[in-house]
């Protein structure tokens, strides 16, 4: 997990200018009236911040599938010029796949991101984008989920989201060093904290989705990740003291004067491109410092998070 953590900035900035072209030779002009992005797990998260950036950039509204609603009941959901996603790192997730097959039968557009060539996904999409990262060993996705966040912006931009070109925006080994030593400091804090809530909102949503389900795959910590708007009605009562939350965006004065110990990432560089008060690629940053907190939390606990408890490299579900 550590070595696949640092091959990050290496691997984003490789593929970045390929994902673009990839895209853009299929993607470049076309109209779609909506888009279903399927997905499980990490993937999921990178949908979710997909969502944001299609919803907010390009003004199509994204709908997050629910596979069983095809896989377990049967019901073909009749969409209208839709373009479909298919999210998965293995390439192996069944029900993704089921949803893109559907999809073509409707005669909608569909594209597969995995980082597997030959999967069943790639045989299932009219189109794939390869994220070619290298083999991930590490049951944790790390590298592959930082990839699947570049070619989710990159869609954006071959669909004609009016967003900065990210290569010169991606993280850099001096980043992974900082995130680190960050992580040191947090991961303390999440060892003796109870209960661990992981916070964000708009575009930093889905790092706080994926650095909880990090701490409980890697280091089994049993955490919690929220809206920080729906934090607000009601979970807030439980973060009094002893608890801590990791909170992406930005400070929480309220939740620190009810006793909670806040856990800020490292500040992000001031250049990076924004939307508001929002810094668009703020996640494949940020993340990197939620994988290193998992990753020290598991050591310190004397757990291997290359082989965690009760989990495989490749989940199948229906």
């Amino acid at each position: 997990m550590e070595r696949e953590i640092r091959e990050q900035p290496e691997v984003l900035a490789i593929n970045a200018p390929t994902y673009r072209a990839v895209l853009c030779d299929w993607l470049a002009g076309r109209q779609f009236e909506m888009v279903l992005i399927a997905a499980r797990g990490s993937s999921d998260n990178a949908a979710l911040y997909a969502r944001y950036l299609i919803e907010v950039f390009l003004r199509i509204p994204v709908v997050l599938a629910a596979p069983s609603v095809l896989t377990r009941f049967g019901s073909k959901v009749r969409y209208r010029n839709c373009l479909g996603i298919g999210i998965s790192q293995s390439g192996a997730a069944p029900d993704v796949s089921e949803i893109l097959g559907a999809l073509n039968e409707g005669g909608h557009e569909t594209l597969a991101i995995t980082n597997t060539p030959g999967s069943h996904l790639t045989k299932e999409a009219k189109h794939t984008l390869l994220l070619d990262v290298g083999r991930e060993k590490s049951v944790a996705a790390t590298k592959t989920y930082s990839a699947s966040l570049l070619a989710m912006y990159e869609v954006v931009r071959a669909l004609g989201g009016d967003i900065p070109d990210p290569q010169r925006s991606l993280p850099g080994d001096d980043w992974v060093q900082v995130s680190r030593e960050a992580a040191e400091t947090a991961s303390g804090v999440v060892l003796r904290s109870d209960p661990i809530f992981t916070l964000g909102r708009g575009f930093s949503f889905c790092t706080a989705q994926e650095s909880a389900l990090k701490l409980m795959e890697c280091a089994l910590v049993s955490a919690k990740s929220y809206s920080s708007a729906d934090f607000e009605h009601g979970p807030k009562a439980l973060a009094g003291h002893g608890s801590a939350a990791l909170a992406f965006d930005g400070p929480k004065p309220d939740l620190a004067a009810q006793g909670c110990e806040i856990v800020l990432p490292p500040e992000l560089p001031a250049t990076l491109a924004k939307a508001g008060s929002e810094s668009l690629l703020g996640p494949i940053w940020s993340i990197v410092f939620a994988q290193w907190t998992a990753l020290l939390a598991a050591r310190a606990r004397g757990l291997n998070p290359d082989d965690p408890r009760h989990i495989q490299k490749v989940t199948q579900t229906l």
